[in-house]
């Protein structure tokens, strides 16, 4: 009996040991798959940790970036600001320079073109026309009336008489001029006759063109600066004539001084109209006087 009460207990225990076997191996792939999911989730986790990090990094970055540009704009206005504000410095002090210098602004100076009636004070002998040392045939004089042609240039030194009178300009002028008083005058018998009366020639007088060269410098003062009409005087220039044909004691050079008077007037953009009047005063040199005058008008262009 006990016999077979322990083989039925044995028999008990190895079905409960099956039993618990079975249910083991039956649970142990869903306690599997359990494990590699949880793992999977954390891996995701991870990633996703890992993304976000990544995303707030680039936020700061972008922000940074963002806060380096405003900066560089501010800068940029700033730097724009000052730069501005120094042209206008400097605008200002040129101006003010400019007013207290008698500053000359741009395109106030002209390059002009003359010409007009030309008047010889005296007549004049030469020595190829009428000449009192050789008196031998044709002893013609030229008129004392003709014509001149000329050109110049006024340059601006200031525009208020260095500060003392307003609306005031000195300039300095440089001037010359052709002027003609005859071109068939008589050549005399001595050296203006062909041959010469002295080697015993017939009466054969040459034409002979009597004219003269002057070239001036003169400081001139125009009045009403701004004005489309200005009014200008020379008060007194250096002027140097070159004379042809020569005097009788074969002098060709005589200084003098200039005076004039004339008025600008602003036409056009860069070109003025004007007309004048000069004096040459000389003093007679060698038996001849070359004092005279002109009288016309002239076109400028100023730049």
């Amino acid at each position: 009996m006990k016999r077979f009460i322990k083989k039925n207990v044995l028999s008990v225990r190895m079905m409960i040991a099956g039993s618990c076997c079975l249910a083991a191996v039956a649970t142990s792939p869903h306690a599997l798959a359990h494990d590699t999911a949880s793992q999977r989730i954390k891996q995701l986790e991870q990633s996703l940790q890992v993304l976000q990090a990544e995303l707030e990094k680039l936020k700061t970055e972008s922000a940074e970036s963002a806060q380096k540009v405003n900066t560089i704009e501010q800068t940029t206005n700033k730097t724009i600001e000052r730069v501005d504000n120094i042209q206008q410095t400097n605008a200002a002090l040129e101006e003010r320079v400019g007013n207290e210098t008698g500053g000359v602004a741009r395109k106030d100076r002209m390059l002009f073109f003359r010409g007009g009636f030309a008047h010889m004070m005296n007549h004049r002998d030469g020595v190829t026309i009428k000449n009192q040392v050789l008196p031998i045939g044709a002893q013609d004089q030229a008129d004392r009336d003709g014509w001149y042609i000329g050109a110049g240039l006024d340059w601006n030194l200031t525009n208020n008489v260095w500060g003392m009178m307003p609306r005031t300009s000195i300039f300095a002028e440089l001037m010359f001029e052709y002027k003609e008083f005859g071109h068939d005058i008589k050549g005399n018998g001595a050296v203006g006759n062909i041959p010469s009366m002295l080697a015993g020639g017939d009466l054969n007088p040459i034409n002979v063109t009597v004219n003269q060269f002057t070239l001036t410098a003169s400081p001139k003062i125009k009045f009403l600066e701004g004005s489309k009409l200005r009014p200008w005087i020379i008060p007194a220039g250096l002027a140097i004539h070159v004379l042809s044909p020569p005097s009788e004691s074969i002098t060709y050079i005589v200084p003098g001084v200039q005076f004039g008077a004339g008025i600008d007037y602003h036409l056009w953009k860069n070109f003025y109209l004007g007309i004048d009047g000069r004096y040459q005063l000389t003093s007679k040199t060698d038996g001849i006087n070359l004092s005279g005058m002109t009288a016309g008008g002239y076109l400028g262009i100023g730049f």
